[in-house]
């Protein structure tokens, strides 16, 4: 088990393969798995200022898959749990605030704590999957653009757009 971790670490080693590993982070991190991308994203910039906006964009299609993932998760459960339970007055509110708002509300996909779990409801709702798609990365690639961004500003080092 060590050698398999050892060697994943070497593969995701961010000089070597910087993008990639910017994917994965962030598509493991939009799922239910508590991971955050935004230190991956920063270090790569930091060591390569040239590749800001392609890390954007990674960052961004990597975390939108992984948020529609979730959406399928949610989409996949929902059944299961309409069968075996009963909603509560809190859950009753939550399932109506998403679904007034509609795909809409997958903007705040980039939350913390809560934005992950949203595009999950989401699926759960059958919400219209390809416009909560679309929500979630405009979200996902403003955090990620103002995250990186203030960052920069905070640790500017010898970083220039």
């Amino acid at each position: 088990m060590e050698e398999w971790f050892a060697s994943l670490l070497t593969a995701l080693a961010l000089p070597k393969f910087g993008l990639s590993t910017v994917f994965v982070v962030a598509l493991v991190s939009a799922t239910l798995v508590p991971l955050g991308s935004e230190p991956v994203v920063f270090g790569l910039v930091k060591l390569n200022p040239s590749l800001f906006w392609p890390t954007m964009v990674v960052a961004t299609l990597g975390n939108t898959i992984g948020g529609a993932i979730s959406w399928w998760m949610g989409y996949g459960t929902e059944v299961a749990y309409e069968r075996l339970s009963h909603h509560k007055p809190v859950e009753l509110r939550a399932l109506g605030w998403l679904r007034r708002f509609g795909p809409v509300a997958c903007l705040l996909s980039w939350l913390p704590v809560v934005g992950d779990p949203l595009c999950a409801v989401a699926g759960w709702l059958k919400l219209p999957f390809w416009p909560c798609v679309a929500y979630m990365a405009v979200g996902k690639f403003a955090r990620y653009v103002t995250m990186t961004a203030a960052l920069l500003w905070w640790f500017p080092g010898q970083f220039k757009l």
